[in-house]
């Protein structure tokens, strides 16, 4: 068992377990989960745990890994790494000892330490295949569901995250939110036509797969930077479906344990 590196703000949280009369930490804004009469969790200190995920709430990479834990009901505990305060904790020493790309997400499971959101992504799919997110008995729908994935997952969101968009203000002199608004914008272009001729109720007709775990939080991204979603239809249709899930209403960011309070928000890093 890989203990959270000092420098995290390790929130021992089980996520997946609910309990009646549970309440949030003080301080904390109330926010109901899953239905109206299931009261918000409580932290709780677990002696150990078989899964561990290193996240930081409003990381769109960590929220994808989430929402597939959640899909897969795998109960973890939540450990939150601040991508700015004190320069960063995910450059921080020990963190950096457990994923050299100090970056989120990492996940600690089944002895194994996994970073990479897609890799963590398809190791969860392997080895807890249901529900699966990779069609088992169709090749072609398999290399589909990566491209729409791997469209977001590469085209759009690593142009977007915050170590380029840092770079972009203070070594460039540019604006992040009209770099983040461009390349947002150019990636749902083409993500927009590709679905035109495979969405049903989700991405890939009317089952749930892995490009749905990665649309969610770009769509999130998308309204931060400002990009007009009224121009992509599609997009906006399935998104509204999916958010309507269980498992993408627990893995939401303003869900997670190191969420700011509503008032705080503008000290918080940009999304990952």
């Amino acid at each position: 068992n890989i203990e959270p590196a000092d420098t995290t703000r390790s929130r021992r949280i089980t996520h997946g377990e609910w309990r009646r009369g549970d309440t949030r930490p003080a301080g904390r804004t109330a926010r109901r989960r899953r239905t109206s009469n299931v009261v918000p969790y409580q932290c709780r200190t677990m002696a150990s745990t078989a899964v561990r995920l290193y996240s930081y709430w409003r990381s769109s990479c960590s929220w994808r890994v989430r929402i597939a834990l959640a899909l897969k009901g795998v109960r973890y505990e939540y450990a939150a790494v601040h991508l700015v305060k004190d320069g960063g904790e995910q450059h921080k020493a020990q963190y950096a000892a457990l994923n050299p790309s100090r970056a989120v997400p990492t996940l600690v499971v089944d002895g194994h330490t996994i970073a990479q959101s897609t890799a963590i992504i398809e190791y969860l799919d392997e080895t807890r295949p249901t529900p699966p997110l990779l069609p088992r008995d169709d090749a072609a729908k398999r290399a589909l569901a990566r491209q729409l994935a791997l469209t977001i997952g590469c085209d759009i969101q690593p142009v977007q995250n915050l170590r380029v968009l840092l770079y972009q203000e203070e070594q460039l002199g540019g604006a992040k939110k009209d770099w983040g608004h461009h390349f947002i914008t150019l990636g749902f272009e083409s993500l927009e036509a590709q679905l035109a001729q495979c969405a049903g109720k989700y991405c890939i007709g009317d089952e749930l797969s892995l490009p749905d775990v990665y649309l969610v939080p770009q769509v999130y991204n998308a309204n931060r930077f400002g990009v007009d979603m009224s121009r992509f239809p599609i997009i906006s249709r399935v998104h509204d479906a999916l958010v309507q899930l269980d498992a993408f209403k627990e893995a939401a960011p303003d869900m997670q344990p190191d969420a700011p309070p509503p008032d705080a928000g503008a000290a918080a890093a940009p999304a990952k």
